[in-house]
């Protein structure tokens, strides 16, 4: 098993703005995390029926066309739900984010070691994930706020592959953006 060092490293890590919430793990809800839960379990669903999806698609068409329309329409709910969440989401902050983890700068010092879980809001999919993540380092970064790296603590696999979707689709953008650079 790898150590968390060369864990953290092998997962590719693009430099993004997100919206990010900290919450003390296990604290009571707020008034919006049942919202966000579903729109969580939502985006979810919608990963997880691709693969039926295109089998489906393989030996009838038409109806795969239907289920298509009707995901569409579950997606473009799901997005009306982000925008209702999204009115005080907090400011997009600039993260460093991986599959495995996060880095930010914060301004308080987080405990290290500490577990907390995370309201993550990706742009511009407005994808919305809860994680519980592990404080791994946190110091001052210099410029009177601290640097704060999490580890996210058991991903499960559908929110692992939400994470890599985006960061594959950041980086995708992120070339088109700079194409003579690369």
């Amino acid at each position: 098993m790898p150590t968390p060092e060369e864990d953290r490293r092998r997962y590719y890590r693009i430099a993004d703005q997100i919206a990010l919430e900290i919450l003390p793990f296990g604290g009571q809800p707020e008034e919006s995390a049942p919202l966000f839960s579903l729109l969580v379990e939502l985006q979810q669903l919608e990963l997880e029926s691709q693969p039926l999806l295109r089998q489906i698609s393989d030996s009838n068409r038409p109806l795969a066309s239907y289920l298509t329309l009707q995901s569409r329409r579950l997606e473009l709910l799901g997005q009306m739900l982000a925008m209702a969440l999204l009115q005080n989401p907090g400011q997009p902050r600039p993260v460093t984010l991986s599959e495995g983890g996060i880095s930010f700068s914060n301004p308080e010092p987080l405990p290290e070691q500490g577990l907390f879980n995370l309201k993550i809001l990706l742009f511009p999919e407005t994808l919305a994930l809860l994680l519980p993540a592990r404080v791994i380092y946190c110091g001052p970064d210099g410029q009177g706020q601290y640097a704060v790296g999490m580890e996210f603590e058991t991903p499960t696999d559908t929110q692992r592959q939400l994470l890599a979707r985006h960061v594959l689709k950041c980086q995708a953008r992120q070339l088109r953006q700079t194409p003579g650079e690369h």
